[in-house]
């Protein structure tokens, strides 16, 4: 078992499934303490944790809805009572639903800004009194905010609000030795991506990129692992587009 007391402390929200999961796999195996954030998905947090703890790592999963401030609260206590202040924070947990602009209901765009854009507002801001000088902010944009394609409309507005958010945030932590990053993902073979596309829509995704695949969520836990470890410490206020070479 790690010693949790020297280990660093990282959060991954929205960790239960997908390329969150797998961030938090790697950041186990780095020698992270990781809390496993989630939303819901209670039961694959808890398996997730239950796996970690097995490969010898100090991990607990925290319930928390990144789009109230109260919960991202609670989040940081606990992390804090369990493993100490936080070093790695990783804005992963997001919604996407593609939907033409004029066709979008209310509701999704309250929600969308509510996940995408107020939650990691919230973990920011709670990071900027409570994270450890030296810390990493990895932020999670997307590559569809290159392709400018019909339906990506309000996703794309709040990715590049978080986009935003990561180069000013970077220049507003002077002095105290954080970085803060995004990685903008392409297609990720994830559920998030392959649920309610036909395996011809999923074909030409993975023949957009020169690599002709689509991403594994392994692909994007690596360029995280990297932006939070000793080898990102001069990445600062980028954004890295890990997407195979699709834009």
């Amino acid at each position: 078992m790690n010693n949790v007391k020297n280990a660093q402390v990282a959060i991954v929200t929205g960790a239960s499934r997908g390329i969150g999961a797998a961030i938090a796999r790697r950041l186990a195996s780095d020698g992270f303490a990781v809390v496993v954030n989630y939303a819901a998905s209670s039961k694959e947090a808890d398996a997730l944790v239950s796996e970690l703890k097995e490969q010898g790592a100090a991990a607990i999963a925290v319930k928390a809805d990144v789009s109230n401030a109260d919960d991202v609260r609670r989040m940081f206590d606990t992390t804090e009572q369990q493993f100490g202040k936080v070093d790695v924070l990783v804005n992963n947990a997001g919604i996407l639903k593609t939907v033409p602009l004029a066709e979008t209901s209310d509701a999704y765009f309250a929600q969308a800004f509510d996940i995408n854009v107020r939650g990691t507002f919230n973990t920011l801001r709670e990071a900027a009194t409570r994270m450890n000088d030296g810390g990493r902010i990895v932020n999670f944009s997307s590559t569809t905010l290159a392709l400018n394609m019909p339906g990506y409309s309000v996703y794309n507005a709040t990715k590049a609000a978080v986009e935003s958010f990561t180069h000013v945030f970077a220049k507003e932590l002077r002095g105290r030795n954080i970085t803060v990053n995004a990685v903008a993902p392409g297609p990720v073979a994830t559920s998030l991506f392959l649920d309610g596309k036909t395996e011809e829509q999923i074909q030409t995704f993975a023949k957009l990129p020169p690599l002709q695949r689509l991403g594994q969520p392994e692909d994007i836990a690596s360029v995280v692992a990297f932006l939070a470890g000793r080898d990102g410490a001069w990445v600062n206020g980028q954004i890295l587009r890990a997407n195979g070479g699709v834009a």
